[in-house]
């Protein structure tokens, strides 16, 4: 049993901040790499940031100097710091994982996780 848990998002006026959350929980015996996708209707959903176990990071163009993702290794928790927000960044935003745990025979794997969808809306 592993699940994402996302919280932070919410309505700001642009230029606003906002930071997410992700907590991976359960049978965890380690988080690998940690992303953010963020999806608006109709539209694919597409890489935010990402970041390795080791710290590395990642950014897409339209977020880079404005958005920071971090990881705290002792709590399984990815956040996604969101300075200067502009209504573009107006999304429901999603956590990705790469957990490894214990399958039903308690052998350890790399499985891909998903969190629930956070709301992110920027009013301008």
């Amino acid at each position: 049993q592993v699940q994402l848990v996302e919280s932070g998002g919410g309505l700001v006026q642009a230029g606003g901040s906002l930071r997410l959350s992700c907590a991976v929980s359960g049978n965890v015996l380690a988080v690998n790499a940690m992303s953010w996708y963020r999806q608006t209707p109709g539209n694919q959903r597409d890489l935010v940031a990402t970041i390795t176990s080791g710290g590395s990071t990642n950014y897409a163009d339209s977020v880079k100097g404005r958005f920071t993702i971090s990881r705290d290794n002792a709590k399984n928790t990815v956040y996604l710091q969101m300075n200067s927000l502009k209504p573009e960044d107006t999304a429901a935003y999603y956590c990705y994982a790469d957990v490894r745990t214990n399958d039903e025979y308690g052998i350890a794997w790399d499985y891909k996780y998903w969190g629930q969808g956070t709301q992110v809306t920027v009013s301008s």
